[in-house]
């Protein structure tokens, strides 16, 4: 069964791209937490709890926000059919190491609640409704042949008819968000779901 990619987002250099275009682009020596709340109050967008989450959970949830603009995914499948599956190299170290600090005063349940990787999972689902197979890996490196297998085999087993997936990760000031909204064989708007393509793109974030 074909797979294909509907549409992709990337957030890596202080820069957001969706599709190959270019939608923000803030001072590349500004810290990524002041860059992604600039980054949410150029797209105008209105979700409070957007400031309480940890780095991470901003960077994925943002990632999502933008790939999902205009999708509507949630009117074409039902919550229970759209799976989430992410993957990183450093979990949740970065809010893990300022908890830590914290810690050696009075610890802080603000941070502590972030201090699980799947967390941001939570925060994407939440705000999307999505109620389908969802799953977190960690690897030493972007995994696209693994990315992709994993997908093919939920829609081939019918646990979902869409997937949002990619890879999420973020410690102190280095970060890459690259995400995937997935779909069976009837877009092909940006290319097959391979991981040659998926490859191509998560390795273009560095340029």
């Amino acid at each position: 069964m074909r797979l294909d990619i509907s549409a992709w987002c990337t957030i890596a250099n202080n820069r957001i791209q969706k599709n190959g275009g270019e939608l923000f682009r803030d001072d590349a020596s500004i810290p990524v937490t002041d860059f992604l709340v600039n980054a949410y109050k150029s797209f105008q967008l209105d979700y409070p709890k957007f400031y309480k989450m940890d780095g991470l959970s901003k960077l994925g949830w943002l990632a999502a926000e933008v790939l999902l603009k205009l999708e509507n995914i949630t009117e074409r499948y039902s919550q229970g059919d759209i799976a989430l599956v992410l993957s990183n190299r450093n979990s949740s170290l970065d809010t893990d190491i300022r908890y830590f600090e914290t810690t050696k005063s009075m610890a802080s349940p603000a941070l502590f609640v972030y201090t699980l990787p799947n967390i941001v999972m939570g925060e994407i689902c939440i705000r999307h409704g999505f109620k389908g197979e969802n799953a977190l890996f960690v690897f030493e490196k972007f995994e696209s042949a693994f990315l992709s297998r994993y997908v093919q085999n939920l829609v081939e087993a019918n646990d979902c008819k869409a997937c949002v997936c990619g890879w999420v990760d973020l410690l102190a000031n280095n970060y890459n968000a690259t995400l995937f909204l997935i779909e069976k064989s009837n877009t092909e708007k940006m290319g097959e779901f391979s991981p040659e393509n998926i490859q191509n793109i998560y390795e273009s974030t560095n340029g």
